[in-house]
């Protein structure tokens, strides 16, 4: 919750309650409450804008493990309610700092490159090894995750403001950010590995179990695995490509 500087100590008990009635009734809902505490019921998170201006010049200058992790959750904000002014005059003050850092922006880049799609020699899946996944693939955290993070490296460099990823892979597009082929075949990657997550977890409830992210490859025709695999392809293509810009690789 970004807050209006003018708050005074004595209307934070609005804010928290405010935050309180919100976040009860997100989790009634279905969205359920963060268990890592990154909701506005938490006082650091509800805080005026210039507080919220000294965290992400911290984070930036100084970019540690938290430090990535908060930003790269922190970029990814959107205004839902309120006066929307607050928030577009912090994301591009933020998005300016951020681009201009080289330190901040080769930490982004580096952490970005840990999460790899799931391919093995010729070629091949590979799938998680041992426990109770074991012979699937996960098709969030090396599938969906590696072309988000790729999509936040893209809105950094490029100063973009978008923040849904398939926006700003189509941004990164429109303003050569990234190249024209690359971006077209990270897309189309990108909704092909959504489609078969979907298809996946729709399955899993049709046969009353609880959705997932680990899918075995053995429920695909061989046309489908081909392309899943093509996608897998493209994401670690354009993953190479940024971390030899960047000299990571």
């Amino acid at each position: 919750m970004i807050i209006d500087d003018a708050m005074r100590p004595e209307d934070d008990a609005y804010f928290a309650a405010l935050a309180k009635f919100v976040s009860d009734g997100l989790d009634e809902a279905g969205y359920f409450y963060c268990p890592g505490g990154m909701m506005a019921t938490a006082p650091r998170w509800r805080q005026p804008l210039r507080v919220w201006r000294s965290y992400f010049s911290k984070w930036i200058n100084k970019p540690d493990n938290e430090a990535q992790m908060l930003a790269s959750v922190m970029f990814d904000l959107r205004p839902i309610g309120g006066a929307f002014e607050l928030f577009a005059d912090l994301h591009k003050s933020t998005l300016s700092e951020a681009s201009e850092n080289s330190i901040f922006v080769a930490h982004m880049i580096s952490n970005s490159l840990k999460h790899t799609p799931p391919l093995g020699l010729f070629r091949g899946f590979a799938t998680v090894r041992s426990g109770e996944h074991k012979d699937r693939i996960d098709l969030k955290h090396n599938g969906v995750v590696p072309v988000v993070d790729l999509g936040r490296i893209y809105a950094l460099k490029g100063q973009l403001t978008e923040v849904n990823t398939r926006a700003r892979l189509e941004a990164a597009i429109e303003t050569g950010t990234v190249s024209q082929s690359g971006g077209r075949d990270l897309l189309d990657a990108y909704d092909m590995i959504a489609e078969a997550r979907l298809a996946h977890q729709a399955r899993q409830i049709r046969n009353g179990k609880a959705p997932d992210n680990f899918m075995s490859p053995a429920y695909l025709s061989d046309f489908d695995r081909s392309h899943l695999r093509d996608a897998f392809v493209v994401i670690k293509t354009m993953q190479s490509a940024i971390g030899q810009r960047s000299g990571f690789l």
